[in-house]
């Protein structure tokens, strides 16, 4: 179903698959649900051309000629973590004896996984699970998404201090730890806090508790 033919908040899903046979029955499949998708017969034409995100949820066929599923799989994390960029819940379809491959998988991040030939409800209930995880997820990092952006937004001494913050010390150990003076670093903990709309280091705490603390120590 083309991207243009529903509204924008539809749910798109990336089918990955090199049997032609098996993207047209999966793609009528997801029109009974009224799902837009996007077919790839390669790791390599989703590398190439697609942008993860763009999807709730990514499809894919564990044996794919040339670059396997899972292989893409772990490109695609190694990508979404080196850009800090979202990946989306991926579902893979295995056939018989793909079991140590899926465990695998798994492993890294997959949200489930079906033995072909699949259940149709049963497919369909698994998206529906990915799609909900995809809500969640996504949401969860543009939240942190945004909090990175105003955390470098900071001045290099304003993440010295906020390391210290988080780290729970108080402003005269700061001082002493950055050699400067406990008034400078009030000074720099009233807009560290209203920068991100907190009254208390506390709250600022707790609100970057999920940020990695490498990515405000960078200069």
């Amino acid at each position: 179903m083309s991207d243009d033919s529903l509204p924008p908040d539809s749910p798109h899903i990336a089918i990955i698959d090199d049997d032609p046979g098996v993207r047209s029955s999966l793609g009528m499949l997801l029109e009974t649900r009224s799902w837009t998708y996007t077919e790839f017969e390669r790791a390599s034409d989703f590398l190439d051309d697609a942008d993860p995100a763009r999807f709730n949820c990514i499809l894919i066929d564990i044996r794919i000629p040339g670059m396997s599923g899972l292989e893409l799989f772990e490109e695609l994390h190694r990508r979404a973590r080196s850009c800090m960029g979202y990946l989306p819940p991926a579902l893979f379809l295995s056939g018989h004896g793909d079991i140590p491959i899926v465990v695998r998988a798994l492993k890294q991040g997959a949200v489930d996984f079906l033995e072909k030939p699949v259940d149709h409800r049963t497919l369909l209930d698994a998206i529906t699970r990915a799609i909900a995880t995809d809500k969640t997820a996504r949401g969860a990092h543009d939240v942190q998404a945004q909090l990175i952006r105003e955390i470098s937004e900071l001045t290099l001494r304003e993440r010295e201090v906020l390391t210290e913050i988080v780290g729970g010390y108080l402003s005269k150990q700061i001082a002493d730890h950055l050699n400067i003076s406990t008034k400078t670093v009030e000074a720099h903990r009233l807009h560290i806090c209203q920068k991100f709309n907190v009254r208390t280091s506390m709250e600022l705490a707790a609100k970057l508790r999920d940020v990695p603390l490498s990515l405000w120590q960078k200069g």
